[in-house]
């Protein structure tokens, strides 16, 4: 996976890219997810339109960065769900923790 950044309207937006499977990409989030909160930043958008394949240790990820961002009065939404992390999102029942959109941009403005 890769991971690119870049900050829309006081909205840090992530852009992975791959496929999300645990081990370094792990490391890669969490990593940058500790950067921006340090940084002062409080609201992210994850870009999920060019993630090929997300397996559970990937879900396990994105759960935690949920979770962080929560503790330090964050908030995390996902943008551009793709079919495969859709049904993924449905079957484990967490569709109904994440918020997501079908843009970033519909994300962005859904901050408060």
């Amino acid at each position: 996976m890769r991971l690119a950044d870049r900050e829309q309207d006081g909205v840090i937006v992530l852009e992975p890219k791959g496929k999300i499977m645990g081990g370094p990409d792990a490391t890669l989030l969490h990593d940058k997810l500790h950067e921006i909160i340090e940084a002062g930043k409080k609201k992210v958008v994850i870009d999920l339109s060019k993630v090929d394949w997300m397996n559970s240790t990937g879900l396990g990820i994105l759960i935690s960065s949920y979770s962080t961002l929560r503790k330090s009065d964050g908030e995390l939404k996902l943008a551009n769900v793709t079919e495969k992390i859709q049904s993924l999102l449905t079957i484990t029942k967490l569709v109904t923790v994440f918020d997501a959109h079908d843009s970033v941009e519909e994300a962005i403005s859904s901050f408060k």
